[in-house]
């Protein structure tokens, strides 16, 4: 029970990476908020995890952002955990054949969704100097062609989860980034080259697999538990070897 008597808040949580951490934190002892656009998946979520709550909150609106988590502090007395999961609307293809809008719109998304999330977090963990911000993504000297706005997004959150940790830390506050080489799990089943992109991520890394939903979620948990409380501003790489001298 890595996180028995914490509180733990994750946006996104309809979706696959953010389901799976929330069902590692609740396996783990965690009171869970679930937030998110999906209303029905949130509370199918909850319903199946002890003692979880769900909510519709828009992760782009402010006033939204900071009513909810003010309510999960009033509600549960603290809030010891923050995961943003949701997803960053990308469009994946040559930067010479996407518009400018469709460029920027993943690093708006992802920067203001996480400044908003970390924010309103860290405003009610300083008054207890502790604390846990985890991101998803990373960045990393790797890319790959086609990728769109979407690595410079996943670098802008680097950035930012350097700079949370930097000035936040002397409270106590840890901030981490999960990096995965890609989840096979993730890409919805109708999308047709599904198996090639599988094969190609496990083909890429060291271990010859790609990292699971499940992995995510074991990682998840352990990070944002007191057993991993002297890391910080640092990457946990699940990505079995594909991202290296990260």
């Amino acid at each position: 029970m890595l996180l028995e008597n914490k509180v733990a808040v994750v946006y996104g949580a309809a979706g696959p990476i953010g389901t799976a951490a929330a069902r590692a934190f609740a396996r783990e002892g965690a009171r869970l908020f679930l937030a998110g656009r999906t209303r029905d998946k949130l509370d199918d979520l909850a319903a199946d995890l002890p003692g979880a709550e769900s909510a519709e909150v828009d992760a782009l609106d402010e006033a939204a952002v900071d009513a909810f988590t003010a309510s999960v502090a009033e509600r549960a007395g603290r809030i010891d955990i923050s995961f943003n999961v949701i997803g960053v609307q990308d469009v994946q293809r040559p930067l010479g054949e996407i518009t400018a809008a469709e460029f920027l719109r993943p690093i708006e998304v992802a920067t203001r969704t996480q400044f908003l999330t970390t924010r309103a977090a860290v405003r009610h963990m300083v008054p207890r100097r502790s604390g846990v911000i985890l991101m998803f993504g990373g960045g990393g000297p790797q890319t790959a062609p086609g990728l769109g706005g979407f690595k410079v997004a996943l670098d802008a959150m680097e950035g930012m989860r350097r700079q949370w940790a930097c000035e936040f830390g002397p409270y106590g506050i840890r901030v981490v980034t999960l990096v995965t080489g890609g989840i096979p799990e993730s890409i919805p089943d109708g999308f047709a080259p599904k198996d090639e992109i599988a094969a190609a991520i496990a083909e890429s890394g060291l271990l010859k697999r790609a990292a699971t939903l499940a992995d995510v979620g074991n990682v998840a948990a352990f990070t944002a538990s007191d057993l991993a409380g002297s890391m910080t501003s640092a990457t946990v790489n699940l990505s079995c070897g594909a991202i290296v001298d990260h």
